[in-house]
Order: structure tokens, then C-alpha cells, then sequence
């Protein structure tokens, strides 16, 4: 799966990902990463989600990274605000007062570049990813943040039902990825809803890591 198919994908409006409300899972379980004012938060792969301005508004520092420039671009508008615009080694780099969003590959990103966060807030990234690249996505997310606390929302659902992305991933699987450096708990459990619903069904999940 190549930065093409994402690209693709936002062009033709094909973001079954994409949640117009603020993940309920998020705003139920943000206090277990024990966060304080002005911390930093890490989204990877963070499209234009509104949990963005949310954290945000509950007094965090965000960063995310986005492959997709009109993306990043609508976080902006429908914020109400006029971003900075810079380059940053090879990103294009989106900074309000307190959001900051990287245009480009989250595999190329590097520690230095993203900078000190106290926590990563995962919704739509692991289970955006086929099989084959998420070992390669967690063992690169890990190098990145030092394995600060994680909240990870997962889907989990017979993938018969329906082809990724979102991908299916199991509470065995996140262990495998992750349990070299982490402890795991389910917090918080829901069934699929939105438009997802109307493709499978199962349950959302969110683990603290």
C-alpha cells in the first residue's frame, strides 16, 4: 500500500475512516494517559479528524502527520484558523497556537523532527495499515516517541465482511507488536457505529498502551 492509494483515496472522497464527530472512545479514556496541561500528543496519520481540535481544547499540544496536504489544510478551516506555513526538513509544516501538523510520510519521519511528546493518541493509523506493514509501523512509532503512554483505538471484526482500510486488529495481535515494551489493557469497548456500520459489524476498541 503506497502513498499513492491514500492519495487516491482522499481525492475520491474514500476515507471510510474518517469520523465528522469526536471518537467517544477518545474522550471517555483521554484521562487514563494521565496528561497534564500543555503536554504534547502524538497522532500519526491523522487525516483531518476533529479529535485534533478537541485535544486541543482540553489544553494539550498536538502534533500529527498527514500524507494529504488538503487534509491538513481543512484541520485549519474548520478550526477557524490561519496556520503558520513552513518548511521542515522534508515536511511541509501546518502550526497553529497549539496544533501542529506534518505533511508527508510517517515512515520517513524522524525523532528530531517530530520532537518530545508525552503521548501518542492512535485512532485511524494501525488499522489503516495492512498486515505486512504494521510490525513495521509500531517498531517505527516506538523509536519515535520513547514509548510514551498510548491510547490505541482498534476495530476488531470478521474481515470477511469487508476489504480494508480499516483493517481488523486483534487485541492478540496488538500484544505481538507491542508487549516487548508495553503493558496492555482494554479500557473501553463499543460496537462499530457510523459508516462503518452499514460494512460489518464488531466492536471498537480502545487500549491503553
Amino acid at each position: 500500500m503506497d502513498p499513492a492509494f491514500w492519495q487516491q483515496g482522499w481525492k475520491e472522497n474514500q476515507i471510510a475512516f474518517h469520523e465528522e464527530e469526536v471518537n467517544p472512545l477518545l474522550s471517555k479514556n483521554i484521562h487514563r494517559l494521565a496528561l497534564n496541561r500543555g503536554d504534547r500528543i502524538f497522532v500519526p496519520l491523522c487525516g483531518k479528524t476533529s479529535d485534533l481540535a478537541w485535544l486541543s481544547a482540553q489544553g494539550f499540544r498536538v502534533v500529527g502527520i498527514e500524507l494529504n496536504q488538503s487534509a491538513v489544510e481543512e484541520v485549519f478551516v474548520n478550526m477557524g484558523t490561519d496556520p503558520d506555513v513552513s518548511d521542515l526538513g522534508d515536511y511541509v509544516h501546518y502550526r497553529s497556537e497549539t496544533v501542529e501538523i506534518l505533511v508527508g510520510d510517517f515512515f520517513d519521519l524522524s525523532a528530531e523532527i517530530l520532537g518530545p511528546i508525552e503521548a501518542t493518541y492512535d485512532r485511524a493509523a494501525l488499522v489503516a495499515l495492512p498486515a505486512p506493514m504494521r510490525g513495521s509501523y509500531a517498531a517505527h512509532l516506538m523509536a519515535l516517541t520513547g514509548t510514551a503512554p498510548q491510547l490505541l483505538i482498534a476495530l476488531d471484526y470478521d474481515q470477511s465482511q469487508m476489504d480494508g482500510p480499516p483493517f481488523s486488529v486483534s487485541g492478540g495481535e496488538i500484544s505481538r507488536l507491542y508487549s516487548d515494551r508495553y503493558s496492555q489493557e482494554l479500557v473501553s469497548s463499543a460496537a462499530i457505529s457510523g459508516r462503518l456500520a452499514k460494512r460489518c459489524t464488531g466492536t471498537e476498541n480502545a487500549w491503553l498502551l
